[in-house]
């Protein structure tokens, strides 16, 4: 079994990775680097395994979840104490100490929320399992493999918010069939902690049998860092083809440029009672849109589930595939979070910052869309903001 160390460079390494494989959700980029950089203050040092999961160590799902413009400027400390506070709860509720923790998805935040949970001293947690439960980041708990199984429950599903862990913390744990009714439970307690919160749920331990063997996509968090590498070492930024073909390379997943230095004109957005932020952001050909000859239009629910073109009577990308985020300007991905689109898109002007942003699609991974309920539920969202046409995968 493969085990890599990864320090505070790998935990760049893999922010920046994620910022663009995760289909402009799972945390803001600007967020995770201010985080990391916090950490690396606190004269950190040290490293964390990574390795596949050994089917024999207790282990959860453990993230944040919520609304991103909800936490703008993130710091450590939030970060932290909803770890502490979060893996406090589950611990209780499950009666199973904690050995490791996998991601629940791709995300500049949630890729390394594992990994700083491993660099606490104030808990059991050795180790980061190498995959995740989408290659992608997801609007929605059903959106994941680990929905898809039948061995590995959702619950207990333990909350927590991010409040120094005294008599202010705040926390509960849910029970429930199905990840679909946890998604619809977690929603109103995430917009009463504040927006976001700390979770932790899909427990494997010897309960289930150490269910989680199977039932995530492995090595993605690898693939993730290697693409951060990439990015990071570049000497000058790579164009969005080369990127794409390195994603393609890394993934094994088809990838390609469907949209290349084109410019952020406007966007809308804002954040609902579940506390996921949605909203429309339009990309031209020219940094104004009286200019421009051709659009391309985005539809977000946290994550970008489906882009149209002006052009094609069909959609460019639609989700599960990726609508993934990259910029030449910087050799950088980002996020549809606040704080990531202002790099290109001026929210006081109500343009284009005038820095080039494209748009690569990748495939969904097979085994995501092979898992029970996952391309349904994917359908499900698309029709909630408008989309009535066919999936191009087969039921």
């Amino acid at each position: 079994m493969t085990v890599r160390e990864y320090g505070i460079t790998d935990f760049h390494y893999v922010a920046a990775g994620a910022a663009i494989l995760a289909s402009g959700g799972g945390g803001s980029y600007c967020d995770a680097v201010n985080v990391l950089e916090e950490l690396a203050a606190t004269g950190w040092k040290g490293s964390i395994p990574v390795r596949n999961y050994d089917g024999k160590t207790n282990c959860c799902v453990l993230a944040l979840m919520g609304s991103p413009d909800a936490a703008v400027s993130m710091t450590l400390a939030d970060v932290e104490n909803s770890i502490a506070n979060t893996v406090g709860t589950i611990e209780l509720a499950t009666g199973a100490t904690l050995g490791c923790v996998i991601p629940v998805e791709i995300g500049a935040i949630n890729s390394i929320v594992p990994l700083l949970a491993a660099t606490k001293s104030d808990n059991a947690i050795q180790w980061v399992v190498d995959g995740d439960g989408a290659g992608r980041a997801v609007p929605e708990l059903p959106q994941t493999t680990y929905s898809g199984s039948a061995s590995l429950a959702a619950g207990p599903c333990s909350l927590a918010n991010d409040a120094e862990p005294t008599e202010k913390m705040q926390s509960a744990t849910l029970n429930a069939e199905t990840a679909a009714l946890i998604e619809s439970l977690a929603g109103g307690i995430v917009s009463a902690f504040g927006s976001f919160s700390g979770i932790a749920l899909w427990p494997s331990n010897p309960s289930n049998g150490f269910a989680l063997t199977g039932n995530y996509l492995a090595g993605t968090l690898s693939q993730t860092w290697a693409l951060g590498k990439f990015l990071l070492t570049s000497a000058t930024p790579p164009s969005t083809a080369s990127v794409a073909l390195q994603i393609m390379k890394l993934t094994g997943r088809a990838a390609s440029p469907i949209v290349t230095n084109f410019f952020i004109t406007a966007v809308t957005q804002s954040t609902t009672s579940g506390s996921l932020d949605t909203g429309i952001i339009r990309l031209d050909n020219s940094p104004d849109q009286t200019n421009s000859t051709e659009t391309h239009t985005l539809y977000i629910l946290n994550e970008s589930l489906i882009l149209y073109s002006s052009l094609s009577s069909v959609p460019d990308i639609i989700a599960p595939d990726s609508i993934c985020y990259y910029s030449e300007s910087n050799g950088r991905g980002f996020s549809n979070a606040i704080d990531d689109l202002t790099g290109y898109f001026n929210p006081g002007t109500g343009k284009s910052t005038g820095r080039p942003v494209s748009v690569i699609k990748v495939d969904a991974a097979p085994e995501l869309c092979r898992a029970t309920g996952v391309v349904a539920s994917f359908a499900a969202l698309l029709q909630n903001i408008g989309y009535a046409g066919a999936l191009p995968y087969p039921d």
